[in-house]
């Protein structure tokens, strides 16, 4: 068989699944995810074993350490897994539920009811904690889903796929609902892109060479999970403890992530009392410093940032720091330079935190508050299937809501059209 038809095949029987799954109740489903997170606790030394070899072939290509941590399942990933899939069980079902019913004036009552948007295609990268976090979202929200991780996590994957078919099976819905590519060509996606009368959205997350690959091949509507340039503006009238600690958690805590800031913003006055020490503490973290002009007259041991820098989503232990002379100089250079993704201010003026959430248009707005929140399970999704940086159906993290859509219901009593 070849790749096209493998792919055929897939979403095809995608498709059968997903018209069966969408009438699924809440509690068989909920019984799949129970069954999940069961397996996954008792299959931990497997899932480390096959992780372990993707890890080996990984170092052994000379990877980041930052491409390393977003690969790793450790036995704490894995339970972490395991909550998450408990803390989705909890979650209300969104489909059927009616959002709104009114009556017009000849006497129509209409309505608008959830219902999954079908079979949802994921291509990512590097990151198995995906596969889960977006299997157990479509299985509750009724999609059926197709799961293309990248090659580096090909073991991890289809040990992960393997458990999600295992419990779909024993809560008696199709195993085919959860579906992951087992072959890592290129060839696959391109294909699956192609299979628009199979597939309903395709959500892509990584790097930008594959969300512009995505975006000049697919058939298929994209929900984009781009890049995170992420910033924190320190306002002038900032506490310099708080933010030390949320710029500082925003970088450090895990650099390899979409939610990590990459620019850090500095009001002049600010910059004047506290720069030169809070850099320090940069520094001591391991962090390598990029800086205007500005920056480099307070803290000297700075590399000169280009405009190029501005731009750039690091992934690591690089920051680039830039000295404004005012809210709106910062709140110019994030619309300038920024992805929409995450953006925060810390200050203690009311004014300026209500100035920041109005005119930065990023998916999640934080004041006093790291841009690491920018997660499904922290801001109670209970998990996500990325971070929508497009605003068409979806905008931020997606949890259950953003994976379904409504259809109009209408109840009459004789009505005809005149």
């Amino acid at each position: 068989m070849s790749i096209q038809e493998q792919m055929i095949e897939i979403a095809r029987t995608a498709r059968d699944a997903a018209r069966q799954l969408a009438t699924v109740s809440t509690v068989q489903k909920n019984k799949a995810l129970a069954v999940l997170a069961s397996l996954l606790r008792d299959s931990k030394q497997y899932l480390l074993q096959e992780n372990e070899k993707d890890v080996v072939a990984a170092r052994a290509q000379g990877q980041s350490a930052a491409f390393i941590d977003r690969l790793t399942m450790s036995s704490k990933v894995i339970d972490d897994m395991a909550a998450g899939i408990e803390d989705v069980m909890k979650l209300p079902d969104p489909v059927g539920e009616v959002t709104r019913l009114w009556r017009r004036p000849n006497g129509l009552l209409v309505g608008r009811k959830r219902i999954p948007l079908g079979v949802v295609a994921i291509i990512y990268e590097s990151r198995p904690n995906v596969t889960i976090d977006a299997g157990i979202l479509c299985l509750k929200s009724g999609n059926a889903v197709i799961l293309r991780g990248g090659k580096e996590a090909l073991h991890s994957n289809r040990a992960l796929g393997t458990l999600m078919q295992q419990a779909l099976e024993q809560a008696d819905i199709p195993s085919t609902a959860a579906q992951v590519v087992p072959v890592t060509d290129r060839a696959a996606v391109l294909a699956l892109l192609s299979l628009q009368q199979y597939i309903d959205v395709v959500i892509p997350r990584g790097g930008e060479s594959l969300i512009a690959t995505v975006y000049e091949h697919s058939r298929i509507p994209v929900i984009a999970h781009y890049k995170g340039v992420c910033h924190v503006f320190i306002d002038a009238s900032a506490d310099p403890s708080m933010a030390a600690t949320i710029a500082l958690n925003a970088k450090v805590q895990r650099p390899g992530v979409c939610n990590a800031m990459e620019t850090l913003l500095v009001h002049e006055h600010f910059a004047e009392r506290h720069l030169s020490w809070l850099l320090g503490q940069f520094r001591a973290a391991g962090v390598r410093l990029k800086g205007c002009e500005c920056t480099r007259k307070f803290f000297p041991d700075v590399d000169p940032a280009t405009e190029q820098d501005w731009y750039e989503e690091y992934l690591d232990l690089v920051l680039s720091v830039k000295v404004v002379g005012s809210i709106d100089e910062a709140i110019a250079h994030i619309h300038t330079y920024g992805s929409q993704h995450t953006d925060a201010i810390v200050t203690n003026s009311y004014e300026n935190a209500q100035r920041f959430l109005n005119e930065v248009n990023s998916s999640v707005v934080l004041v006093n508050a790291s841009t690491r929140f920018n997660d499904g399970g922290q801001l109670g999704l209970g998990a996500e299937i990325g971070i929508s940086t497009s605003k068409i159906h979806a905008f931020g993290p997606m949890g259950l809501e953003e994976l379904t859509t409504t259809k109009f219901i209408v109840y009459g009593n004789g009505q005809i059209r005149e």
